[in-house]
């Protein structure tokens, strides 16, 4: 049993954690900062402080604790529209870059690092090999680069973890066994991971959906979608399949159903504290980065010298950049001829290199990076000392350091230098949706007018004028503070015409959705709209 001591500190820690998060979250907006990158810096200055709390990074509490509903969250956010249309982009840095990246410092290590063999290089080019693209995304988001910058970074991000992963039990294996898989064996596990996570991560999705569909009950939903991201991962894992995998898999699938398993209010709900919960896990994830920096110091002390360490990181962390920009042109040709030549979706223009620039330059990693390298063994075959253990983790955790800092405060200014930032507004695409929706309200209004008596007709009248000013402003809120002075019977009537009338631009919206013509980001913005317009019709007289 834990003492009351011991509980007191664990409480004193964590309130001291979340006041630091919310506190620089803020600076972060005065600085015009992407706060993971203000995060992390703050958290790097009060390690060096006198007396800071020293807390280490527990694999398994990345693991199994902040990675599931991370992963989930990014997951049912995105787009599987843009995912399947980006998808041989996303794939070739997924799955070929991390091919390549482990290779690649395999190959400069046994070259360059005096420590390092080929062996332990192939191991710390998994470990580097996963890219965090939180703090990449929250930048680009920002100042406005293209969706589809945007989109490929974050199904890379979806991804690649896996495939890191399993390049990092392969370096294992040669470790400890001096061999590794076949490509026969390579590819088999590789299918199995993927598929079969996927698979699980479905099935997970699929039972829970119906389970959401059955309740109406906003706290216990909130209550399962917390366990949703946990269930996926560990049955995933469970099957010795990849666990990432499912929770990305369940994630995109319970994404994509949360517009017909949830009612209005209850999304409502459901989004306000995920988004909550994933500010937080995401600020404890880069503060927590900053706080190791006496940790990892500790282990490299009295082994190397300072310059010597000083050089290997920002040489290393150089080669690492180089290694994805060398990777990402040629990629990027190859998968535009693929579009073009064999899938015919008719790209006349050659390869734009300004967007593949910015994609090469934003492979910023984080900290599943430093939490794989944390959980490397202590000893290795035979029970012999895994002796550059401690230069693994300062490698890793150097990149951390110079890919988001650097990386990260330079990607704004490029992004405007290479002329692809762009005025925030609505784009194309949400400005039909809108069309679209607000004319299939109308319809349904003037054909249920018909059908309804005259007492009514003023209502009708209202809300169709409503309805047809905002298809003429394309936008705008619904104000219908002066139908709260209508009785209880009449309003309830409105009520039910004017839910009736967002139902059929709801169904309009997804029809939308389901027939490609939009994307899911455009969904849920109209989407969220149209609670907003649904949840103001239930505070009617009572």
């Amino acid at each position: 049993m834990f003492s009351s001591e011991s509980v007191q500190q664990v409480q004193t820690v964590l309130l001291l954690l979340l006041l630091f998060v919310a506190g620089f979250a803020i600076v972060a907006q005065w600085l015009k900062v992407a706060y993971p990158i203000v995060l992390i810096v703050a958290g790097l200055l009060v390690s060096l402080l006198p007396h800071a709390p020293r807390i280490p990074l527990d694999p398994e509490l990345v693991f199994l604790v902040l990675l599931p509903p991370l992963l989930y969250a990014s997951a049912s956010a995105a787009s599987w529209r843009e995912l399947r249309h980006n998808g041989l982009n996303i794939g070739m840095l997924a799955f070929g870059l991390v091919a390549f990246t482990v290779w690649g410092v395999a190959e400069f290590c046994d070259r360059f690092i005096v420590a390092l063999d080929w062996k332990a290089g192939f191991v710390l080019g998994a470990v580097v090999a996963a890219t965090d693209a939180i703090a990449a995304t929250s930048i680009a988001r920002s100042i406005g680069l293209p969706r589809r910058i945007v989109d490929i970074l974050e199904g890379e991000s979806l991804l690649n973890d896996a495939t890191a992963l399993l390049a990092l039990e392969f370096g294992l294996r040669l470790l400890n066994r001096g061999d590794t898989p076949g490509v026969g064996e390579a590819v088999l596990r590789l299918l199995w991971l993927t598929g079969a996570g996927a698979v699980i991560g479905l099935a997970v999705g699929w039972v829970f959906a119906k389970g959401h569909a059955l309740i109406e009950d906003g706290p216990v939903e909130i209550v399962l979608s917390l366990v949703v991201p946990y269930a996926a991962y560990l049955a995933g894992e469970g099957a010795n399949a990849s666990g990432v995998i499912a929770v990305v898999a369940c994630g995109l699938y319970m994404g994509r159903k949360s517009a017909t398993i949830y009612s209005a209010r209850v999304r409502m709900q459901v989004r306000g504290v995920w988004e909550a919960m994933e500010f937080i896990l995401n600020g404890l994830v880069f503060v927590l980065i900053g706080l190791q920096l006496p940790l990892v110091l500790a282990l490299v002390r009295g082994t190397y010298g300072w310059a010597t360490l000083i050089r290997y990181g920002l040489i290393f962390s150089a080669v690492l950049i180089v290694l994805r920009l060398v990777w990402t042109f040629p990629a990027a040709w190859f998968s535009h001829l693929v579009r073009k030549k064999l899938l015919r979706r008719g790209e006349t223009r050659g390869m734009p290199w300004r967007p593949v620039f910015v994609v090469g330059w934003t492979g910023m990693r984080g900290v599943i990076a430093l939490a794989a390298s944390i959980s490397l063994p202590q000893t290795i075959a035979g029970g012999k000392p895994f002796a550059v253990r401690s230069l693994i983790i300062f490698l890793a955790f150097s990149v951390i350091l110079v890919t988001l800092v650097l990386q990260g405060l330079t990607l704004p200014p490029l992004i405007r230098w290479l002329g692809l930032a762009k005025v925030k507004g609505i784009d194309e695409e949400e400005r039909e949706a809108r069309r679209i929706v607000l004319r299939s309200a109308i319809e349904y209004l003037e054909g249920d007018r018909q059908a309804g008596d005259e007492e009514m007709e003023h209502v009708y009248d209202d809300l169709l004028h409503r309805y047809r000013h905002r298809l003429a402003a394309v936008g705008g809120g619904v104000d219908d503070e002066h139908f709260r002075a209508l009785d209880r019977s009449t309003y309830a009537r409105l009520r039910a015409v004017a839910t009736g009338a967002i139902q059929a631009e709801r169904r309009t919206l997804i029809g939308l959705r389901d027939k490609e013509r939009i994307g899911d980001e455009a969904l849920r913005t109209l989407e969220h709209e149209l609670d907003l317009q649904e949840s103001r019709y239930q505070l009617g007289p009572e």
